[in-house]
């Protein structure tokens, strides 16, 4: 049986394990092609052999290779902690589709999925992670932590993931980043997979909230998830369409090319002044086509890991 039969079978979410391991084997056979190249397949972390510590996790095939004495890091010696942030809400649902698979994802599977292979490295590294989910409730909090067990339990809570989304009537990221904020005590990189579309808060609110996550000197990412071909270049064919906001039910029928450029400049305008007040505040924002693969996403992840310290 291979995975799209698995898929069709049991779901996206049931393979969740499996689906974010190929993923990040994916990434890793391109990886020569990214600023990476050469980096471990095994994501192994080690420190320099010190006179006097204990031999028990000297890398002895390391040392076959090098000449050097290297030992291997473990989770009580991770400086690295990792906040994974999951809007739910319902425009994460967005588009609607009967078959989910790799290649055929919405924003909420994409962002499930990145989540998934990025505590897939994380466990690698042995680092500690924790999750967040929100929509119109808060409906989870897991602190970081970096055991096989807590692994588990998160992709568990990821396999959940589902209709719960679509039932709520708003989205109260601002609310919601400011208790997350409160929670997060020890200075974390902190990643947030969401599609900005918000009714609690005017923008300003939200980049408060943001700016709290800040306070405690965490590194902040957001991923902004979008399907481009419809959400940003609004590409549909010019026929009578009936166009309902998931969140509040209002809902416009038009002719997609009626509005299509001045859709289009707004919808850019929205982006450049996320992207500035972002750099602003000093959070990295990064938009991703959930159309395309999962690379910019782990790229991104990297690149802030090395820079964390």
């Amino acid at each position: 049986m291979d995975l799209q039969q698995k898929l069709e079978q049991s779901g996206l979410f049931q393979n969740l394990e499996l689906l974010a391991k190929q993923v990040v084997e994916g990434f890793i056979s391109g990886i020569h092609k990214s600023p990476f190249h050469g980096f471990s397949a095994e994501f192994a972390e080690h420190k320099i052999y010190n006179i006097g510590e204990s031999t028990k996790h000297i890398d002895w095939k390391l040392y076959g290779k090098t000449d050097k004495l290297y030992t291997k890091r473990y989770e009580e010696e991770t400086n690295l902690r990792c906040h994974m942030i999951l809007d739910n809400s319902a425009s994460m649902y967005y588009p609607e589709l009967k078959d989910l698979s790799l290649k055929n994802l919405n924003k909420i599977g994409f962002g499930v999925l990145a989540i998934a292979a990025l505590m897939n490295i994380l466990k690698k590294q042995r680092d500690a992670v924790g999750l967040s989910i929100y929509s119109h409730v808060y409906s989870h909090y897991s602190p970081e932590k970096g055991s096989e067990r807590h692994h588990q339990m998160l992709l568990a809570r990821l396999n959940e993931v589902g209709d719960a989304g679509k039932k709520g009537t708003g989205t109260k990221t601002f609310t919601y980043l400011h208790q997350i904020a409160e929670k997060l005590k020890r200075r974390s990189l902190v990643f947030l997979f969401t599609d900005m579309f918000q009714t609690e808060a005017e923008d300003e609110q939200l980049f408060d909230a943001l700016r709290h996550l800040k306070y405690n000197k965490h590194e902040v990412v957001i991923f902004h998830l979008l399907d481009m071909e419809t959400e940003l270049s609004f590409n549909f064919e010019n026929t009578p369409k009936r166009f309902k906001d998931v969140e509040t039910g209002v809902h416009i029928d038009l002719f997609a090319d009626t509005i299509k450029e001045a859709y289009e400049k707004e919808v850019h305008a929205f982006m450049d002044e996320l992207k500035l007040t972002c750099a602003k505040y000093k959070i990295k924002y990064v938009p991703v086509d959930i159309r395309e693969e999962f690379s910019k996403v782990l790229n991104t992840f990297m690149i802030e890991r090395q820079a964390f310290g």
